[in-house]
């Protein structure tokens, strides 16, 4: 009988099975570039979602079979499916090349979105230039002043601050370039007049929002909402730039856009910020918290300990300039109230209904991941 191996033997092994695994998941990486090729070449879409059913019930049953646990198995597996879907996004962008010999211009762009919108218009093939005072962005032709450029290009992003979008929007009207133009703001009735400018000069313009953070690599599952200005082909291009990713697309008109956005946005902000502002005003320290928390404190913690991290100026602003911005905060307002009324009553049948209430509304909306694609 072989004598049991050494700490220092077991720990060797240990980091030898991780090297393994390194190279196992490069050769996953690479099978997955050859997979996008494939697909790309046959027409077939980038995501096969009964594919993926498959293989994680495979998986999982082979967990099982060799004592591992199916949950952690999974939990794996899907980090690596989201690594080859984002390998073969990126793959099919490069392959559609869809900006071959043309260029665009984001004005903006060395802030963290209209970075990633380079680097997003980059991958297509165009040839991009960042026109930004704050300075240079590594790997892309630098204009500290976008009113000095000539304009020629075929696509041109706003990605400024909200603030000043709508002068940036207007000054563009009046220079009337050829190319298409579009803006990548959270909150959009600020823009109105500078959008509206725009449309008057005839120009090829459309508005966007991103509705996900500079740091996605993948777009599957996310959605880019479209601001129909009236001028079909300029909408066309824009929502052509994001074909060869999985992101849904969402088309709307200006006002409605913010209506939702005063929810989706402005509401779910402003419960992390109340939240994360009463626990700072609680006198509770956060270690004392820690100690005792739930699985339901620490999700919501997790989701504030991110808002706070934010752009307190972006924040107000998304709060702030939203032309139905109140409408949400009032509502809040009007439920914390009636909720604290219900249990200072002791009332149990209206704090029931209250649950009830949202119980059938969130019931009634499609999972994520389930929708329409």
């Amino acid at each position: 009988m072989s004598e049991p191996l050494s700490l220092d033997d077991l720990r060797r092994r240990i980091t030898q099975i991780d090297h393994d695994l390194i190279k196992a998941i490069a050769e996953r990486q690479q099978l997955s570039r050859d997979v996008a090729r494939a697909k790309q070449a046959t027409g077939r879409a980038t995501r096969d979602y009964g594919r993926e059913r498959d293989v994680i019930l495979g998986v999982r049953q082979q967990a099982e079979r060799v004592g591992v646990s199916a949950d952690v198995a999974e939990q794996i597996l899907r980090l690596l499916i989201r690594s080859s879907l984002a390998t073969q996004e990126r793959a099919r962008a490069v392959a559609d090349g869809h900006g071959s010999g043309k260029r665009a211009l984001v004005i903006g762009g060395a802030g963290k979105m209209g970075h990633w919108f380079a680097d997003f218009l980059a991958s297509q093939a165009f040839d991009v230039e960042v026109a930004d005072p704050s300075g240079a962005v590594s790997g892309y032709a630098h204009v500290p002043r976008w009113e000095d450029s000539a304009l020629e290009h075929d696509v041109i992003v706003v990605a400024t601050p909200l603030g000043i979008t709508v002068d940036v929007l207007s000054a563009l009207a009046a220079r009337a370039p050829k190319g298409l133009i579009f803006d990548l703001a959270s909150v959009k009735t600020p823009l109105r007049p500078g959008l509206d400018a725009l449309v008057a000069a005839g120009l090829r313009v459309t508005s966007l929002h991103p509705m996900f953070g500079p740091d996605t690599d993948l777009l599957s599952g996310r959605h880019v909402i479209f601001i129909d200005m009236g001028n079909a082909s300029a909408l066309a291009e824009a929502q052509a730039l994001f074909q060869p990713t999985m992101a849904e697309q969402v088309v709307m008109g200006l006002d409605e856009h913010d209506r939702l956005m005063a929810y989706v946005l402005g509401l779910s902000h402003a419960l992390n910020i109340a939240f994360f502002t009463v626990l700072a005003d609680s006198g509770e320290t956060a270690p004392r918290l820690a100690r005792m928390s739930s699985t339901t404190f620490d999700a919501q913690l997790a989701i504030a300990s991110r808002v706070a991290e934010e752009s307190p100026a972006l924040y107000f602003e998304i709060q702030a300039l939203n032309a139905y911005g109140t409408e949400s905060l009032a509502a809040l307002l009007s439920a914390v109230e009636r909720l604290h009324a219900t249990v200072k009553a002791g009332d149990v049948t209206r704090f029931t209904e209250m649950m009830t209430h949202g119980r059938s509304y969130l019931h009634s909306r499609p999972q994520l991941g389930q929708g329409p694609r």
